[in-house]
């Protein structure tokens, strides 16, 4: 018998590199050290952000596209999370408020967007506009999901078409922008909520670090992309540590309830 500890039960974190034991992490799965946040999965997301969570009907499809090795990619992300997609979406309720949750996930494929998840989302907003709810969603994602090509890319358009559809019937929404927030997701339908705040110490822009000083030549500030910065630049309405999220959810949601 070896006298290594189990895998999985210790884990360095990436900041201040303290090896963490996992019940240190806690549910918000946060450094008891240096306060360094590692990302949270959809499941454990849902846990911070609600009490009762029913959800939605599943919608699920065969991948457009023979792109080599991308069955494979799926299977691997369903069977290391749990999930079917990158998205998750339900009706919630968090201290009496009812709404429309929807949450991706970066473990999944790093919660790029695609056909299945495109549909979840505008599934999710249409939930919202009949229930006549919130509609509050989660956002992490690297972008667009290359493996799918422009069908991938249109789902930008048509999301954000629901939701200008969602925001003009006068449901109230929210964006909750977390690590990462990236590509084709922040070009569409990131900020266009009602209210749009972020996870402190979230990254958020659309192309990465490397690849614009790469372009530019021109090194850029440690705080680029941050939310903090994005705060001060008046491109977000509120930056909220992770404890905070669920009573600044509860108070956004109470302010903004229907007559």
């Amino acid at each position: 018998m070896s006298h290594l500890p189990a895998n999985g039960i210790w884990q360095q974190c990436p900041k201040c590199r303290r090896n963490v034991h996992r019940l240190e992490w806690g549910n918000l799965q946060i450094c008891p050290h240096c306060g360094h946040y590692l990302r949270l999965s959809a499941t454990r997301r849902i846990q911070q952000l609600s009490e009762k969570f029913q959800p939605l009907p599943e919608l699920t499809a065969a991948p457009p596209f023979a792109f080599p090795g991308y069955q494979k990619k799926l299977a691997q992300a369903q069977q290391q999370t749990g999930a079917s997609e990158a998205f998750t979406a339900g009706t919630a309720t968090l201290s009496d408020q009812a709404f429309v949750l929807g949450v991706m996930d970066s473990h999944f494929m790093m919660g790029t967007l695609n056909t299945i998840v495109g549909a979840r989302l505008r599934q999710a907003i249409t939930a919202a506009q009949q229930q006549q709810l919130p509609l509050v969603l989660v956002i992490a994602s690297g972008g667009a999901r290359m493996q799918e090509g422009i069908l991938s890319l249109l789902q930008m358009n048509t999301v954000l078409a629901a939701y200008d559809a969602l925001n003009a019937a006068g449901n109230f929404t929210l964006n909750i922008l977390t690590d990462p927030t990236m590509g084709g997701v922040t070009a569409s339908f990131a900020f266009a909520a009602d209210a749009v705040i972020a996870e402190a110490g979230a990254t958020i822009g659309f192309a990465g670090r490397r690849v614009i000083e790469e372009t530019s030549r021109e090194p850029l500030p440690p705080d680029f992309q941050k939310a903090a910065s994005l705060f001060e630049h008046g491109q977000l309405d509120a930056v909220v540590a992770r404890p905070d999220l669920a009573a600044t959810l509860t108070q956004l949601l109470r302010l903004h309830q229907r007559k």
